[in-house]
């Protein structure tokens, strides 16, 4: 059960197959693809997909709380806030009071948004460290601490120069609360990255108070490296530190991580890791309300995924793979007993690549959709969203098309939601039709 804060790889040279990743460069949209479907309260393992579309197999473990009703298409549209951003992928807020609306831009820049401006001077620039030369590389992710407002510390992901992953502190100008200090960079955890995708990106401070890292399973195509149900690696997982208490040190274990006193079938596993078999994801979110963590996990090939964890759960979940891909053995047959299977899964094809996780609405301008939760489709440009109904089934229906290359879904303080897009440099907002 090591606590190594570094973990290294070697580097290889090879040529990368890169399919249904994020932000995969020849994979533009090429119209959206159907809704996802269910008439299930239970998923089968055989259940059978459209190439022309989506599937939806959910598998109701828990209840989430407060279902919300059926979302109509006709409701909603995208209003452009924000455009003439450089690759925005991420957006969140501080939870401070201010408002204010943090867009992380690929090349290095953190962005603020407030009272109807993009203010001019960047809020961070680390262009000079961060490495965004490949599709999935870059400045990722930025989550603020639930004591932001006493510490003035926040946190980012982004791919140092040598292509690696590095999440570091950083904290805010004492003097001017829209600028942080480049110069105040604490390495929390470094990551050897083996290939250039498949990085991870996110970051997010659970109801709980830690700090929540996916990671990628070390990139190139079908888990190469093997590091998908590895418990000695940290790719491929979900991690769970503690970067408050201390914060002369870069991290903590918290004492209750499912591993810190267990074996993984008789392995030590990583004291870090929370959760095992995940491929990339790229965006997950806590709902606000009830604690639920929603993973959307991106697929190699064939499927798409959201994960459903109740809120409570105490680890140790392996969500599949590479034994698993959606609902569906990668290599027939297959052992599925003990795996977290999701909950949502659409095909990868008819024009949709890759999923982008978004979050349970909580705000107040669709009080009706409270409990619904939103996810797109970074190359088709559609946007679901996913309930629980009061006889228990769980649906789900196309609400938007067309929105854009969505790199990330973000909600504001209010719990209003915004999405981001890479391509067109813009950030949107869901409103209602006029």
């Amino acid at each position: 059960m090591n606590r190594s804060h570094t973990i290294h790889y070697p580097k290889q040279l090879s040529v990368f197959v890169l399919l249904g990743v994020l932000l995969l460069v020849a994979c533009t949209p090429v119209g959206p693809g159907a809704a996802p479907q269910t008439t299930a309260t239970a998923a089968t393992p055989d259940a059978q997909s459209n190439d022309n579309g989506a599937v939806l197999l959910p598998t109701v473990t828990q209840e989430p709380g407060s279902p919300g009703q059926a979302p109509d298409q006709a409701t909603f549209q995208l209003r452009t806030v924000v455009d003439g951003l450089a690759s925005p992928l991420f957006v969140t807020h501080a939870g401070d009071g201010s408002g204010r609306l943090f867009i992380v831009e690929k090349g290095g820049v953190i962005r603020i948004y407030v009272d109807g401006a993009l203010l001019p001077e960047p809020f961070l620039d680390i262009t000079d460290r961060v490495n965004s030369v490949a599709n999935e590389r870059g400045l990722l992710g930025v989550a603020f601490p639930p004591n932001y407002t006493e510490s003035g510390y926040f946190f980012v992901n982004y791919t140092d120069s040598a292509g690696d992953t590095a999440i570091s502190r950083f904290q805010v100008n004492a003097a001017n609360p829209n600028q942080a200090d480049p110069a105040s960079e604490f390495l929390v955890l470094s990551m050897a990255q083996p290939a250039p995708n498949h990085n991870g990106g996110m970051l997010l401070f659970g109801p709980d108070g830690y700090l929540w890292i996916g990671t990628g399973d070390g990139g190139a195509a079908m888990d190469r490296f093997g590091n998908g149900q590895n418990p000695q690696t940290l790719l491929g997982k979900m991690l769970r530190l503690d970067v408050t208490s201390d914060p002369t040190q870069p991290y903590l274990i918290p004492p209750d991580n499912p591993w810190v006193a267990e074996t993984w079938n008789g392995a030590e596993v990583e004291d870090e890791i929370w959760a095992v078999g995940l491929r990339n994801p790229w965006r997950y979110s806590f709902d606000r309300q009830t604690g639920d963590l929603w993973i959307a996990d991106v697929g190699q090939n064939r499927f798409e995924e959201v994960n459903l964890v109740p809120a409570g759960s105490s680890g140790g979940l392996n969500f599949g793979w590479p034994i698993m891909e959606g609902m569906h053995c990668v290599s027939e047959p297959c052992d599925q007993e003990g795996l977290h299977l999701p909950l949502v899964e659409y095909v990868n094809g008819a024009g949709n690549c890759s999923v982008t996780g978004g979050y349970v609405y909580r705000g107040v301008r669709f009080p009706h959709l409270h409990g619904v939760y939103f996810f797109g489709d970074y190359c088709s440009g559609v946007v679901w969203a996913t309930w629980q109904d009061s006889q228990g089934q769980w649906n789900t229906v196309q609400v938007l098309e067309n929105a854009g290359a969505v790199s990330s879904f973000g909600e504001d303080e209010a719990g209003e939601l915004y999405l981001t897009d890479l391509r067109n440099g813009t950030m949107t907002e869901l409103v209602s039709e006029p």
